[in-house]
């Protein structure tokens, strides 16, 4: 049993190659990624991909889907002043992009960017990502615009799908100019936006 050390669970080959494959998308993209590159990151034989995903779009829309239903939503379902838990919500997005590399972006918008080539499966994970993404940030929003906190001239899913593009649309221009800042500025100036 070389490798395995007592009490530790050991890692499966699955496991090992969504997160392997992770970090390769992220600096090369898509379509610079082979299934080669990604069973070498994962140290894995490269027939035993396809005993986990018959092709690298369905690895793509795994690494999506767990990506989304890992963000933190638990600042927008607290209680609490509305725009303070956007901006609580945003700031730990922009820190979930920090530690994952200001030079890759979110996941998500990373994924946008290559859907034309990646396929339906990646297209669809996407899309369902931000739908749910934005529909979270849509209910606090709604609630701000019951208390008369932020402008009813808009409707909240309008507002949510403005709020997430800016935001990944600022991920994006990170990896251009490599200034986190414009991150905690694009959310002074939505928060500030809204407000009018």
């Amino acid at each position: 049993m070389t490798g395995y050390i007592k009490g530790m669970p050991q890692v499966s080959v699955k496991e090992k190659l969504v997160k392997y494959a992770e970090e390769v998308f992220r600096q090369r993209g898509f379509d610079g990624t082979s299934v080669q590159d990604i069973t070498d990151a994962a140290g894995v034989p490269k027939g035993s991909f396809y005993n986990h995903f018959d092709s690298k779009q369905s690895l793509a829309a795994e690494i999506v889907r767990r990506y989304y239903q890992a963000t933190d939503l638990s600042d927008l379902v607290a209680s609490g002043a509305p725009l303070d838990r956007l901006r609580a919500h945003f700031l730990k997005q922009i820190k979930r992009t920090e530690q994952t590399g200001f030079a890759y972006g979110c996941l998500l918008g990373t994924f946008a960017a290559e859907v034309t080539t990646a396929g339906e499966k990646v297209k669809a994970a996407v899309h369902e990502g931000l739908a749910s993404w934005t529909a979270a940030v849509a209910a606090v929003i709604a609630e701000a615009q019951a208390r008369g906190e932020i402008s009813s001239r808009y409707s909240p899913q309008d507002l949510a799908t403005y709020m997430i593009d800016a935001f990944e649309g600022t991920a994006l221009r990170i990896k251009v100019t490599g200034d986190p800042a414009i991150l905690t500025h694009f959310l002074d100036i939505t928060l500030s936006v809204l407000l009018l």
